[in-house]
């Protein structure tokens, strides 16, 4: 007796199936883990900037504008080039600053910090 082994053509339509299932479902929940990761890269930078700012405010009594990160590691010594694909610039005013930060593959949120509010906005 000759028995062949191996799955039927259900078996591997089901586990085909239950494949696409996980998948769509997981692919979208990696897309927003990621979206959420370059919005933390673009929080952290501005924070690093606002460091930097309040660094610069010790030593010279006025803060800094400066129209991007380029811009901005030149002009401030404490604050080193801002992650791959964060956007950042600082506009200062008589006794407070504001800043913004967004990062180009995340969620297109634009994050603002005002030292004059408190911070983080």
């Amino acid at each position: 007796m000759n028995k062949e082994h191996g799955f039927t053509l259900i078996e591997l339509l089901v586990v085909v199936a239950i494949i696409g299932i996980l998948a769509a479902i997981a692919i979208p929940q990696f897309t927003e883990y990621r979206q959420r990761a370059f919005d933390a890269r673009a929080k952290s930078d501005l924070v690093a900037l606002a460091t930097a700012e309040e660094a610069y405010y010790v030593d010279n009594e006025s803060y800094k504008s400066c129209a991007n990160a380029g811009a901005c590691a030149t002009a401030l010594p404490g604050f080193q080039t801002a992650s791959s694909g964060v956007s950042l610039a600082a506009t200062k005013a008589t006794n407070y600053f504001t800043a913004t930060a967004t990062h180009s593959s995340g969620s297109g949120t634009t994050y603002t910090w005002n030292s004059g509010n408190g911070g983080l906005q």
